[in-house]
Protein backbone atom coordinates (compact mmCIF):
# COMPACT_ATOMS: atom_id res chain seq x y z
CA UNK A 1 0.00 0.00 0.00
CA UNK A 2 1.55 3.49 -1.12
CA UNK A 3 1.59 6.13 1.86
CA UNK A 4 -1.45 7.81 -0.19
CA UNK A 5 -3.58 4.58 -0.04
CA UNK A 6 -2.83 4.63 3.66
CA UNK A 7 -3.36 8.13 4.22
CA UNK A 8 -6.52 7.96 2.55
CA UNK A 9 -7.40 4.59 4.54
CA UNK A 10 -6.73 6.38 7.86
CA UNK A 11 -9.00 9.17 6.71
CA UNK A 12 -11.75 7.15 5.70
CA UNK A 13 -11.35 5.16 9.10
CA UNK A 14 -11.25 8.17 11.80
CA UNK A 15 -14.13 9.86 9.97
CA UNK A 16 -16.31 6.92 10.51
CA UNK A 17 -14.93 6.60 13.77
CA UNK A 18 -15.81 10.01 13.92
CA UNK A 19 -19.35 10.29 12.55
CA UNK A 20 -20.48 6.67 14.08
CA UNK A 21 -19.17 7.75 17.34
CA UNK A 22 -21.15 11.10 17.20
CA UNK A 23 -24.28 9.09 15.98
CA UNK A 24 -24.17 6.73 19.05
CA UNK A 25 -23.10 9.37 21.77
CA UNK A 26 -26.01 12.08 20.43
CA UNK A 27 -28.75 9.31 19.72
CA UNK A 28 -27.93 5.65 20.57
CA UNK A 29 -25.83 6.65 24.12
CA UNK A 30 -24.59 2.86 24.06
CA UNK A 31 -20.75 2.61 25.64
CA UNK A 32 -18.88 4.12 23.22
CA UNK A 33 -17.11 0.70 21.48
CA UNK A 34 -20.14 -1.28 21.61
CA UNK A 35 -22.15 1.22 20.14
CA UNK A 36 -19.62 1.61 16.73
CA UNK A 37 -19.67 -2.04 16.56
CA UNK A 38 -23.53 -2.10 16.56
CA UNK A 39 -23.40 0.82 14.30
CA UNK A 40 -20.63 -0.67 11.30
CA UNK A 41 -22.78 -3.87 11.35
CA UNK A 42 -25.51 -2.41 11.03
CA UNK A 43 -23.98 -0.19 7.71
CA UNK A 44 -21.91 -4.05 6.82
CA UNK A 45 -25.48 -5.97 6.99
CA UNK A 46 -27.24 -2.87 4.90
CA UNK A 47 -23.93 -3.01 1.98
CA UNK A 48 -24.75 -6.59 1.74
CA UNK A 49 -28.79 -6.24 1.54
CA UNK A 50 -28.00 -3.41 -1.20
CA UNK A 51 -25.73 -5.67 -3.22
CA UNK A 52 -28.33 -8.31 -2.91
CA UNK A 53 -30.52 -6.29 -4.36
CA UNK A 54 -28.28 -3.77 -6.74
CA UNK A 55 -26.16 -6.05 -7.92
CA UNK A 56 -24.63 -3.84 -10.35
CA UNK A 57 -23.06 -1.40 -7.56
CA UNK A 58 -20.91 -4.11 -6.68
CA UNK A 59 -20.82 -2.36 -3.13
CA UNK A 60 -19.87 -5.79 -1.10
CA UNK A 61 -16.51 -6.29 -3.45
CA UNK A 62 -15.59 -3.03 -3.17
CA UNK A 63 -15.63 -3.09 0.50
CA UNK A 64 -14.28 -6.34 0.75
CA UNK A 65 -11.23 -5.32 -1.25
CA UNK A 66 -11.05 -2.17 1.13
CA UNK A 67 -11.02 -4.75 4.31
CA UNK A 68 -8.38 -6.55 2.54
CA UNK A 69 -6.05 -3.16 2.09
CA UNK A 70 -6.43 -2.93 6.26
CA UNK A 71 -5.14 -6.69 7.06
CA UNK A 72 -6.05 -6.95 10.53
CA UNK A 73 -3.32 -9.22 12.12
CA UNK A 74 -0.81 -7.43 10.98
CA UNK A 75 -2.22 -3.64 11.93
CA UNK A 76 -3.23 -5.76 15.31
CA UNK A 77 -0.83 -7.92 16.68
CA UNK A 78 1.98 -5.67 15.00
CA UNK A 79 0.85 -2.40 15.50
CA UNK A 80 -2.27 -1.27 17.70
CA UNK A 81 -2.14 -4.31 20.54
CA UNK A 82 0.55 -3.17 22.10
CA UNK A 83 -0.32 0.68 22.11
CA UNK A 84 -3.69 -0.23 23.51
CA UNK A 85 -1.87 -2.97 26.35
CA UNK A 86 0.63 -0.40 27.29
CA UNK A 87 -2.37 2.64 27.45
CA UNK A 88 -4.21 -0.22 29.79
CA UNK A 89 -1.16 -1.41 32.05
CA UNK A 90 -0.13 2.47 33.13
CA UNK A 91 -3.62 2.56 34.77
CA UNK A 92 -3.46 -0.99 36.59
CA UNK A 93 -2.33 -0.53 40.52
CA UNK A 94 0.57 -2.83 40.64
CA UNK A 95 0.23 -3.52 44.06
CA UNK A 96 -3.37 -4.44 43.79
CA UNK A 97 -2.10 -6.76 41.09
CA UNK A 98 0.60 -8.20 43.24
CA UNK A 99 -1.99 -9.15 45.70
CA UNK A 100 -3.94 -11.38 43.49
CA UNK A 101 -1.28 -12.61 42.16
CA UNK A 102 -2.47 -16.00 42.51
CA UNK A 103 -6.26 -15.62 40.92
CA UNK A 104 -4.87 -13.64 38.17
CA UNK A 105 -1.55 -16.14 37.51
CA UNK A 106 -3.88 -18.83 37.59
CA UNK A 107 -6.77 -17.66 35.23
CA UNK A 108 -4.37 -16.35 32.88
CA UNK A 109 -2.27 -19.63 32.59
CA UNK A 110 -4.46 -22.64 33.44
CA UNK A 111 -7.75 -21.04 32.70
CA UNK A 112 -6.85 -20.42 28.92
CA UNK A 113 -5.50 -23.99 28.83
CA UNK A 114 -8.67 -25.74 30.39
CA UNK A 115 -10.96 -23.59 27.98
CA UNK A 116 -8.77 -24.48 25.21
CA UNK A 117 -9.51 -27.60 25.87
CA UNK A 118 -13.07 -27.16 26.68
CA UNK A 119 -13.98 -25.36 23.58
CA UNK A 120 -11.58 -27.87 21.27
CA UNK A 121 -13.69 -31.04 21.94
CA UNK A 122 -16.74 -29.32 21.99
CA UNK A 123 -16.50 -27.74 18.43
CA UNK A 124 -14.50 -30.97 17.23
CA UNK A 125 -17.80 -32.87 17.88
CA UNK A 126 -20.55 -29.89 17.25
CA UNK A 127 -18.93 -29.88 13.61
CA UNK A 128 -18.99 -33.47 12.88
CA UNK A 129 -22.62 -33.64 14.20
CA UNK A 130 -23.13 -31.16 11.91
CA UNK A 131 -21.57 -33.12 8.89
CA UNK A 132 -18.45 -29.96 8.59
CA UNK A 133 -15.96 -31.93 10.44
CA UNK A 134 -12.74 -30.46 11.47
CA UNK A 135 -9.22 -32.40 12.64
CA UNK A 136 -9.15 -31.77 16.27
CA UNK A 137 -5.92 -29.76 16.09
CA UNK A 138 -7.70 -27.29 14.26
CA UNK A 139 -10.28 -27.18 16.89
CA UNK A 140 -8.07 -26.64 19.41
CA UNK A 141 -7.01 -23.87 17.46
CA UNK A 142 -10.23 -22.29 17.43
CA UNK A 143 -10.19 -22.87 21.09
CA UNK A 144 -6.94 -20.99 21.67
CA UNK A 145 -7.58 -18.08 20.15
CA UNK A 146 -11.06 -17.92 21.62
CA UNK A 147 -10.53 -18.55 25.37
CA UNK A 148 -8.44 -15.49 26.48
CA UNK A 149 -10.33 -12.55 27.84
CA UNK A 150 -10.00 -9.34 25.27
CA UNK A 151 -7.84 -6.36 27.16
CA UNK A 152 -8.81 -4.00 24.79
CA UNK A 153 -13.04 -4.89 25.38
CA UNK A 154 -12.56 -6.02 28.89
CA UNK A 155 -10.75 -2.76 29.88
CA UNK A 156 -13.08 -0.47 27.77
CA UNK A 157 -16.22 -1.59 29.99
CA UNK A 158 -14.75 -1.57 33.21
CA UNK A 159 -14.37 2.43 33.03
CA UNK A 160 -18.76 2.44 32.28
CA UNK A 161 -19.25 -0.17 34.75
CA UNK A 162 -19.00 -0.05 38.61
CA UNK A 163 -17.20 -2.84 39.80
CA UNK A 164 -15.01 -3.48 43.37
CA UNK A 165 -11.97 -2.66 43.42
CA UNK A 166 -10.75 -6.18 44.18
CA UNK A 167 -13.12 -7.62 41.65
CA UNK A 168 -11.71 -5.34 38.69
CA UNK A 169 -8.42 -6.07 39.65
CA UNK A 170 -8.96 -9.96 39.21
CA UNK A 171 -10.26 -8.70 35.91
CA UNK A 172 -7.70 -6.09 34.37
CA UNK A 173 -4.76 -8.39 35.28
CA UNK A 174 -6.05 -11.44 33.56
CA UNK A 175 -6.94 -9.98 30.47
CA UNK A 176 -3.55 -7.95 30.75
CA UNK A 177 -1.86 -11.30 30.77
CA UNK A 178 -3.85 -14.10 28.95
CA UNK A 179 -4.20 -12.72 25.62
CA UNK A 180 -0.22 -12.95 25.75
CA UNK A 181 -0.95 -16.72 26.98
CA UNK A 182 -3.59 -17.36 24.63
CA UNK A 183 -1.12 -15.96 21.62
CA UNK A 184 1.06 -18.45 22.63
CA UNK A 185 -0.88 -21.43 22.84
CA UNK A 186 -2.29 -20.44 19.60
CA UNK A 187 1.08 -20.04 17.85
CA UNK A 188 2.21 -23.30 19.46
CA UNK A 189 -0.99 -25.45 18.22
CA UNK A 190 -0.70 -23.66 14.82
CA UNK A 191 2.58 -25.09 14.36
CA UNK A 192 1.96 -28.62 15.48
CA UNK A 193 -1.38 -28.47 13.03
CA UNK A 194 0.59 -26.87 9.74
CA UNK A 195 3.57 -29.46 11.05
CA UNK A 196 0.82 -31.90 10.77
CA UNK A 197 -0.36 -31.67 7.77
CA UNK A 198 2.93 -31.51 6.15
CA UNK A 199 4.05 -34.21 8.19
CA UNK A 200 6.11 -32.90 10.21
CA UNK A 201 5.95 -33.37 13.83
CA UNK A 202 6.54 -30.88 15.94
CA UNK A 203 8.25 -31.96 19.65
CA UNK A 204 7.68 -31.42 23.02
CA UNK A 205 11.08 -29.54 23.36
CA UNK A 206 10.07 -27.80 20.26
CA UNK A 207 7.13 -26.41 22.35
CA UNK A 208 8.42 -25.74 25.67
CA UNK A 209 11.34 -23.76 24.07
CA UNK A 210 8.67 -21.83 21.86
CA UNK A 211 6.65 -20.96 25.42
CA UNK A 212 9.71 -20.20 27.17
CA UNK A 213 11.37 -17.48 24.19
CA UNK A 214 7.64 -16.14 23.68
CA UNK A 215 6.76 -15.16 27.66
CA UNK A 216 9.82 -15.26 29.56
CA UNK A 217 11.67 -13.43 26.61
CA UNK A 218 9.05 -11.10 26.36
CA UNK A 219 8.89 -9.98 30.19
CA UNK A 220 12.27 -9.47 30.22
CA UNK A 221 12.11 -7.15 27.21
CA UNK A 222 9.25 -5.27 28.83
CA UNK A 223 10.97 -4.79 32.17
CA UNK A 224 14.30 -3.70 30.77
CA UNK A 225 12.95 -1.64 28.29
CA UNK A 226 10.74 -0.11 30.78
CA UNK A 227 13.59 0.70 33.44
CA UNK A 228 15.95 2.12 30.91
CA UNK A 229 13.02 4.66 30.10
CA UNK A 230 12.25 5.10 33.79
CA UNK A 231 16.06 6.10 34.34
CA UNK A 232 15.89 8.63 31.73
CA UNK A 233 12.78 9.83 33.31
CA UNK A 234 14.26 10.10 36.43
CA UNK A 235 17.02 12.88 35.28
CA UNK A 236 14.74 15.11 33.40
CA UNK A 237 11.61 16.99 34.06
CA UNK A 238 9.85 17.85 30.75
CA UNK A 239 7.05 16.57 29.80
CA UNK A 240 6.64 16.47 26.56
CA UNK A 241 10.21 14.91 25.97
CA UNK A 242 8.74 12.19 28.90
CA UNK A 243 5.30 11.55 26.70
CA UNK A 244 7.63 10.95 23.26
CA UNK A 245 9.91 8.80 25.61
CA UNK A 246 7.19 6.83 26.55
CA UNK A 247 5.80 6.31 23.04
CA UNK A 248 9.34 5.70 21.60
CA UNK A 249 9.51 2.62 24.86
CA UNK A 250 6.01 0.71 23.11
CA UNK A 251 7.78 0.65 19.48
CA UNK A 252 11.13 -0.03 20.60
CA UNK A 253 9.65 -2.97 23.38
CA UNK A 254 7.64 -3.92 20.20
CA UNK A 255 10.03 -4.14 17.47
CA UNK A 256 12.67 -6.06 19.48
CA UNK A 257 10.06 -8.78 20.55
CA UNK A 258 9.18 -9.28 17.26
CA UNK A 259 12.89 -9.58 16.32
CA UNK A 260 14.04 -12.11 18.31
CA UNK A 261 10.62 -14.15 18.60
CA UNK A 262 9.16 -13.17 21.77
CA UNK A 263 5.87 -11.73 23.24
CA UNK A 264 5.17 -8.31 22.18
CA UNK A 265 2.09 -8.11 23.95
CA UNK A 266 3.59 -9.20 27.66
CA UNK A 267 6.47 -6.99 26.74
CA UNK A 268 3.67 -3.73 26.16
CA UNK A 269 2.04 -5.20 29.53
CA UNK A 270 5.36 -5.28 31.61
CA UNK A 271 6.49 -1.96 30.48
CA UNK A 272 3.48 -0.08 31.31
CA UNK A 273 3.00 -1.21 34.60
CA UNK A 274 6.42 -0.20 35.29
CA UNK A 275 6.14 3.09 33.98
CA UNK A 276 2.47 3.46 35.26
CA UNK A 277 3.41 2.58 38.58
CA UNK A 278 6.94 3.06 39.39
CA UNK A 279 7.39 5.63 36.92
CA UNK A 280 4.46 7.54 38.09
CA UNK A 281 5.46 7.61 41.31
CA UNK A 282 9.07 8.99 41.39
CA UNK A 283 10.03 9.25 37.78
CA UNK A 284 7.55 12.03 37.42
CA UNK A 285 6.20 15.46 38.05
CA UNK A 286 2.75 15.86 39.09
CA UNK A 287 2.21 17.85 35.82
CA UNK A 288 4.17 15.19 33.53
CA UNK A 289 2.16 12.70 35.33
CA UNK A 290 -0.97 14.40 34.07
CA UNK A 291 0.60 14.73 30.23
CA UNK A 292 1.51 11.24 30.15
CA UNK A 293 -1.56 10.12 31.38
CA UNK A 294 -3.51 12.07 28.88
CA UNK A 295 -2.07 10.96 26.01
CA UNK A 296 -2.06 8.07 26.73
CA UNK A 297 -6.09 8.09 27.28
CA UNK A 298 -6.33 9.75 23.56
CA UNK A 299 -4.45 6.89 22.14
CA UNK A 300 -6.33 4.48 23.47
CA UNK A 301 -9.51 6.02 22.47
CA UNK A 302 -8.71 6.80 18.95
CA UNK A 303 -7.04 2.90 18.35
CA UNK A 304 -10.02 1.67 20.56
CA UNK A 305 -12.47 3.23 18.05
CA UNK A 306 -10.89 2.22 15.02
CA UNK A 307 -10.65 -1.10 15.88
CA UNK A 308 -14.42 -2.02 17.34
CA UNK A 309 -15.34 -0.04 13.64
CA UNK A 310 -13.05 -2.91 11.83
CA UNK A 311 -15.00 -5.53 13.86
CA UNK A 312 -18.61 -4.40 12.78
CA UNK A 313 -17.28 -4.37 9.39
CA UNK A 314 -15.71 -7.77 9.01
CA UNK A 315 -18.67 -9.41 8.87
CA UNK A 316 -18.16 -8.04 4.68
CA UNK A 317 -15.65 -10.59 4.83
CA UNK A 318 -17.44 -14.08 5.97
CA UNK A 319 -18.64 -16.92 3.50
CA UNK A 320 -21.51 -18.23 5.63
CA UNK A 321 -23.21 -21.99 4.75
CA UNK A 322 -26.11 -23.44 6.96
CA UNK A 323 -23.88 -26.08 8.68
CA UNK A 324 -21.20 -22.80 9.97
CA UNK A 325 -24.14 -20.72 10.86
CA UNK A 326 -25.19 -23.33 13.27
CA UNK A 327 -22.13 -24.06 14.80
CA UNK A 328 -21.57 -20.42 15.21
CA UNK A 329 -24.35 -20.27 17.12
CA UNK A 330 -23.90 -23.34 19.22
CA UNK A 331 -20.39 -22.17 20.00
CA UNK A 332 -21.60 -19.16 22.01
CA UNK A 333 -23.05 -21.32 25.13
CA UNK A 334 -19.91 -23.39 24.37
CA UNK A 335 -17.55 -20.54 24.79
CA UNK A 336 -19.57 -19.79 28.01
CA UNK A 337 -19.39 -23.22 29.37
CA UNK A 338 -15.74 -23.31 29.00
CA UNK A 339 -15.52 -19.73 30.48
CA UNK A 340 -17.32 -20.48 33.70
CA UNK A 341 -15.32 -23.79 34.23
CA UNK A 342 -11.79 -22.32 33.20
CA UNK A 343 -12.47 -19.51 36.04
CA UNK A 344 -14.87 -21.70 38.62
CA UNK A 345 -11.51 -24.45 38.52
CA UNK A 346 -8.81 -22.00 39.43
CA UNK A 347 -10.60 -19.65 42.11
CA UNK A 348 -12.59 -22.81 43.64
CA UNK A 349 -8.90 -24.04 44.67
CA UNK A 350 -7.86 -20.45 45.71
CA UNK A 351 -10.99 -20.36 47.85
CA UNK A 352 -9.67 -23.63 50.43
CA UNK A 353 -7.19 -20.54 51.86
CA UNK A 354 -8.76 -17.24 50.76
CA UNK A 355 -12.25 -15.62 50.68
CA UNK A 356 -13.22 -13.88 47.42
CA UNK A 357 -15.77 -11.42 46.50
CA UNK A 358 -19.76 -12.91 46.16
CA UNK A 359 -20.77 -13.23 43.02
CA UNK A 360 -17.06 -13.03 41.53
CA UNK A 361 -17.14 -16.44 39.31
CA UNK A 362 -20.55 -15.13 37.71
CA UNK A 363 -19.19 -11.98 36.92
CA UNK A 364 -15.85 -12.78 35.50
CA UNK A 365 -17.75 -15.44 33.19
CA UNK A 366 -19.73 -13.07 31.91
CA UNK A 367 -17.40 -10.52 31.98
CA UNK A 368 -14.82 -11.82 29.89
CA UNK A 369 -15.37 -10.49 26.62
CA UNK A 370 -13.89 -11.34 23.20
CA UNK A 371 -12.63 -9.18 20.90
CA UNK A 372 -9.83 -7.51 17.91
CA UNK A 373 -7.27 -10.29 18.99
CA UNK A 374 -9.88 -13.31 18.58
CA UNK A 375 -10.74 -11.81 15.38
CA UNK A 376 -7.06 -11.17 14.48
CA UNK A 377 -5.87 -14.46 15.27
CA UNK A 378 -8.53 -16.52 13.11
CA UNK A 379 -7.59 -13.97 9.95
CA UNK A 380 -4.12 -15.13 10.46
CA UNK A 381 -4.56 -18.65 9.72
CA UNK A 382 -3.20 -20.60 6.81
CA UNK A 383 -5.62 -20.01 3.87
CA UNK A 384 -7.96 -23.27 3.67
CA UNK A 385 -11.02 -24.59 4.57
CA UNK A 386 -10.37 -24.77 8.21
CA UNK A 387 -9.71 -21.13 8.00
CA UNK A 388 -13.34 -20.12 6.66
CA UNK A 389 -15.08 -22.25 9.40
CA UNK A 390 -13.05 -21.40 12.08
CA UNK A 391 -13.28 -17.14 11.37
CA UNK A 392 -17.32 -17.35 10.91
CA UNK A 393 -17.56 -19.12 14.79
CA UNK A 394 -14.89 -16.72 15.84
CA UNK A 395 -16.84 -13.78 15.02
CA UNK A 396 -20.26 -14.98 15.82
CA UNK A 397 -18.91 -15.45 19.38
CA UNK A 398 -17.06 -12.10 19.51
CA UNK A 399 -19.84 -10.17 18.14
CA UNK A 400 -21.95 -12.22 21.20
CA UNK A 401 -19.68 -11.01 23.04
CA UNK A 402 -19.16 -7.43 23.08
CA UNK A 403 -23.13 -6.29 22.08
CA UNK A 404 -24.58 -9.07 24.48
CA UNK A 405 -22.30 -9.57 27.10
CA UNK A 406 -21.15 -5.99 26.90
CA UNK A 407 -24.00 -4.47 27.08
CA UNK A 408 -25.48 -6.60 30.18
CA UNK A 409 -22.33 -6.90 31.98
CA UNK A 410 -23.28 -4.07 34.45
CA UNK A 411 -26.62 -5.93 35.58
CA UNK A 412 -25.00 -8.73 36.41
CA UNK A 413 -22.37 -6.61 38.37
CA UNK A 414 -25.58 -5.33 40.44
CA UNK A 415 -27.50 -8.32 40.78
CA UNK A 416 -24.52 -10.63 42.09
CA UNK A 417 -22.06 -8.87 43.85
CA UNK A 418 -22.51 -8.47 47.74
Amino acid sequence: MSIVDAVHLAAALLTLSALFGYINHRWLKFPHTIGLVIIALLASLGTIAVDAAVPALNLRDTAEAILGRIDLPDTLMKGMLSLLLFAGALHVDLDALASRKWAIGSMATLGVLISTAIVGSGAWLILGLLGAPLPFVWCLVFGALISPTDPVAVLGILKTVEVPKTLEAKIAGESLFNDGVGVVVFTILVAIAAGAGAGQAVGAADIAELFLIETVGGAAIGLIGGYIAYRAMLTIDEHNLEVLITLALVFLVTAVSEAVHASAPIAAVVAGLLIGNHGTRFAMSGKTALHVQTFWSLIDEILNSVLFLIIGFEVLALAFAGSTVLAALLAIPLVLAARLVSVAAPIGLLRLRKTYTTGAIRVLTWGGLRGGISVALALSLPAGPSKEVILVITYAVVIFSIVVQGLSVGHVVKRVVR
